[in-house]
């Protein structure tokens, strides 16, 4: 429950109230108003702008308009005190009695605590990874992966229809450069002394099994023959173990994708020739001749006429071109096709995931699904920063297996699945992130890990006691919703429960924003307020979560802590991490 938006519909319908007495004109349009918590907790819990949005229609001055908002605000029972401020601005107090409520409705949900239906079933698709198959996934890769993933839990928590899906870009240079590289192994594994790894080509050691499984079955077959006779041959089966190995990496992650769309597949198909065809009709392609860079014109640039999209007349900077001068499509052209193939499976919201390299892609990206499906559709793209590993504070050094990168195997085999799912939630993704292999294993308040986890494996603790002190009660969810919560009357303990009533209200906010890192921020704030409350039970006796003297007290606090840990359970369930219960 996003109370809210509850609270939203309870303005809305006092100013229709309004509207009918004749207090103020009628078809007030009150959709830019907003209700959210004050930025000042001394203010109260909710803080209103509608007297400031609608002044103007009402021909009011906003204070004035605020009264009259106010006396009818005073007449419901969850709240307790409505106070004007400044210019008009109305600020809100709801009773205790709400609040204990809310804390009953978390015990009551469980894990479904913070689910929503503002998605209404939707279909989105969320493209993420996406990359030339040409090796295992690096540290990088590894970011883009767990953000996506996450971003697709949290979607589907408030109840959108999500799919994961990775463009296999297995149709450009680099895949041809990926054939010559195994072909090199290939010989090697037949006996050949090779040297160094030419330059230009994939160096890394991953590349051995491949050719040596084709040296094992094809024997000498394509030793000596010119390139066009094993290119292609080489090429898939390197794209078809690559692919392996990334799926494998995947599933150390814990990331499952829905769909594996192979670009290659799609221009076979003759989906980028009917796509320049159907732009060419609408007169969105035209030969013409860009200016060369700004500020960077080669030596040999020459003008010449290309096949240009008219990205322009959609927002973009300049107008792209579609083929290369041999002929062939530019990238561009694929991605176009293959948005216009996603937008005709029924997905009019497209979500894409990529390296912070990819910027200046972006917006002829946006143009060319705004061409291509009338407007219909919309494309969201959310850049990723660097990583920048380290142990101990230096930076770490590149494998020789991988060749050239630090992979996400090194990483998840140092430090486990949870912690890297985790730490790479605790930046906002368009900004850099430092991820330290020594300080991520931390036991310490400054490890968002570690100080996470350890509120839920501490609840857990004290709730294992609670059933060894109070061996006759009932410590289901269902019973400790019963429990006298009204006991809770400390400030810390009603701020918690307020932390959680928020909860709803966090988890929709992240998921229309596209932004999970969010979540990692709510859950920090959550457990540092729990870790607050037990400190201060150390240094107050009264405060202490179980008191054998006082059994209605201590259950009340039992139930606090439970709705405490469903909370946490539910935000690490959206990152795809395991509560632990022990530390």
């Amino acid at each position: 429950m996003n109370f809210f938006n509850t609270l939203k519909d309870d303005i809305n319908r006092i100013v229709k109230e309004l509207e009918t007495e004749g207090s103020i004109p009628s078809g007030m349009v009150t959709k830019s108003i907003s209700v959210e918590p004050p930025r000042d907790v001394s203010h109260g819990d909710v803080a209103t702008n509608v007297a400031m949005i609608l002044c103007k229609q009402a021909g009011m001055k906003p204070r004035d308009l605020a009264e009259l908002l106010a006396i009818k605000m005073r007449s419901n029972p969850i709240v307790s005190k409505v106070e004007i401020a400044g210019p008009g601005f109305i600020n809100i107090r709801l009773a205790d009695d709400f609040w204990y409520s809310r804390l009953r409705d978390v015990l009551v949900s469980g894990n479904t605590y913070g689910n929503s239906k503002i998605g209404n079933g939707k279909k989105i698709n969320v493209e993420f990874i996406s990359c030339n198959p040409t090796g295992p996934m690096h540290v990088g890769h590894g970011r883009g992966a767990v953000f996506g993933d996450v971003l697709v839990r949290l979607l589907a928590k408030v109840g959108y229809d999500v799919t994961r899906e990775f463009y296999v870009n297995d149709a450009g240079a680099q895949v041809d450069v990926l054939g010559r590289s195994v072909y090199i192994r290939y010989l090697e594994a037949l006996g050949e002394e090779v040297g160094q790894i030419p330059e230009g080509l994939y160096p890394g050691e991953y590349l051995l099994p491949v050719a040596k499984e084709i040296a094992t079955k094809d024997g000498v077959k394509w030793k000596g023959l010119p390139e066009k006779d094993w290119l292609e041959y080489f090429r898939q089966r390197a794209v078809d173990a690559m692919l392996d190995i990334i799926r494998e990496d995947l599933a150390l992650l814990g990331i499952k994708f829905d769909v594996f769309f192979s670009e290659r597949t799609m221009i076979e198909a003759g989906k980028v020739d009917e796509v320049l065809e159907s732009l060419e009709k609408s007169d969105l392609v035209y030969k013409g001749v860009l200016e060369p860079p700004k500020g960077k014109k080669p030596d040999n640039w020459v003008p010449r006429k290309q096949l240009l999209f008219r990205s322009t007349d959609f927002g973009d900077d300049v107008d792209r071109p579609l083929k290369k001068d041999g002929g062939s499509f530019t990238y561009f052209a694929s991605d176009i096709a293959y948005h216009l193939d996603k937008y005709r499976r029924g997905y009019t919201e497209m979500i894409n995931i990529w390296g912070a390299d990819h910027g200046g892609y972006v917006k002829r990206m946006q143009a060319a699904v705004k061409a291509v499906t009338d407007d219909k559709g919309e494309l969201d793209v959310k850049l990723c920063q660097m990583v920048n590993l380290m142990d101990n504070g230096e930076p770490v050094k590149m494998s020789k297996r991988s060749g050239s990168f630090i992979t996400v195997r090194s990483v998840v085999e140092k430090v486990g699945k949870d912690v890297m799912r985790f730490i790479m939630l605790t930046r906002k993704n368009d900004a850099q992130l430092d991820f330290d292999l020594t300080k991520v294993m931390e036991q310490s308040r400054e490890n968002p890990v570690f100080y996470v986890q350890y509120a839920h494996a501490r609840i857990c603790s004290v709730l294992r006691k609670a059933e060894e002190l109070f061996p006759n009660e009932d410590f289901s969810s269902s019973s400790l919703a019963k429990t006298k919560v009204e006991c809770l009357t400390d400030s810390a303990e009603l701020a918690l429960i307020k932390m959680m009533a928020g909860w709803s209200r966090e988890v929709e906010i992240a998921a229309k924003a596209h932004e999970p890192h969010r979540i990692a921020y709510c859950l920090h704030d959550l457990a540092a307020g729990f870790h607050s409350l037990w400190n201060k039970g150390k240094d107050n006796t009264s405060l202490r979560f179980l008191i054998e003297e006082e059994p209605e007290l201590s259950m009340a606090r039992v139930a606090l802590l439970k709705s405490v840990a469903i909370v946490i359970a539910s935000g690490l369930n959206i990152f795809g991490v395991e509560p632990v219960e022990e530390m």
